[in-house]
């Protein structure tokens, strides 16, 4: 089956304090991206698709893309917050992009594969692409079957700040009944805590609970549910100026609704990504010690 990558590269960095996209993690410049993409090269994926915000176009091709291209074919969509339904009156102090969900629908018109998406900032181990094509290549019917690697919330955490994750349920048999997306996770012992919404208590989680990195494998279906959900969501915005639209939010909409189906993959590898700036000491170094052992070349590309 013919898969493409989706990657959602249009955030801004603001916990960060700067585009993380393109900020270089070895010493041969190799970006986060970089390694998954490699990753997703060798478990034969087709194209990739570059979610990003026209702001930082000239920069991103520049140190992403065109080097990318000698390799696999890329096509570009552009979130911007003038991307809306003609009848919705945007806030003319709305700076913040509308979310997840909406960078996804940025670029219906360009997906003519079924696909996996994934953020650019992080990094989800050296066998995550190959586990959702072993799910989607033993898949019978595909059509609103859909998947979601899941991470221990332990193997996902920052040493330096809360972090945000979707926490899942399953039933038995391994799909989701419910993602709740927690924006405040910190690590406690041997696990994690978050704040409820609230604000001011917090819940206890083991380490082993699975979490989402939106990391989803998708067919081209979700895309009409996508673009009805969105609306609905814009029909019902109280912050016109802070408020998103969540992909994992969507998926559970789904889920409740009897819409779809996602099964999660289960995988232990450790996650690691540069949510703030004090985190790239050491992502730096894991890079080097995944490169020193021979899972990846000493130059990528």
């Amino acid at each position: 089956m013919k898969l493409s990558l989706v990657i959602l590269a249009a955030g801004m960095g603001s916990r960060y304090g700067g585009l993380k996209q393109i900020d270089p993690v070895t010493e041969e410049n190799d970006k986060i991206i970089d390694f998954s993409i490699y990753d997703a090269l060798k478990a034969n994926f087709k194209e990739v698709i570059f979610i990003i915000k026209k702001a930082i176009e000239k920069d991103f091709k520049k140190q992403v893309g065109d080097k990318i291209a000698k390799h696999i074919p890329v096509k570009y969509a552009y979130q911007e917050v003038d991307k809306v339904p003609s009848w919705y009156q945007i806030n003319k102090d709305r700076t913040k992009p509308w979310g997840t969900g909406h960078a996804l629908l940025c670029a219906k018109d360009l997906v003519d594969n079924d696909f996996a998406i994934i953020n650019a900032d992080d990094y989800y181990g050296k066998n995550a692409f190959s586990l959702i094509a072993t799910f989607v290549n033993e898949l019978k019917d595909n059509r609103m079957h859909f998947a979601m690697l899941g991470y221990h919330i332990k193997n996902t955490l920052s040493e330096n700040g809360s972090v945000a994750r979707g926490v899942c349920q399953m039933d038995e048999h391994h799909y989701l009944k419910e993602i709740n997306e927690r924006k405040t996770i910190v690590k406690k012992g041997d696990g994690a805590s978050y704040l409820n919404d609230d604000g001011k208590t917090w819940t206890d989680v083991k380490g082993d609970t699975l979490v989402s990195m939106n990391f989803f494998y998708f067919t081209k279906e979700i895309f009409s549910e996508l673009e009805n959900k969105f609306n609905d969501f814009l029909k019902d915005v109280k912050d016109p100026l802070k408020d998103e639209f969540y992909l994992p939010i969507f998926i559970g909409d789904l889920i409740k609704e009897n819409k779809a189906t996602v099964k999660v993959v289960e995988t232990k590898d450790v996650w690691f990504g540069v949510t703030y700036q004090e985190d790239k000491p050491l992502v730096k170094a894991e890079f080097k010690k995944l490169k020193d052992k021979g899972l990846y070349p000493k130059n990528l590309w």
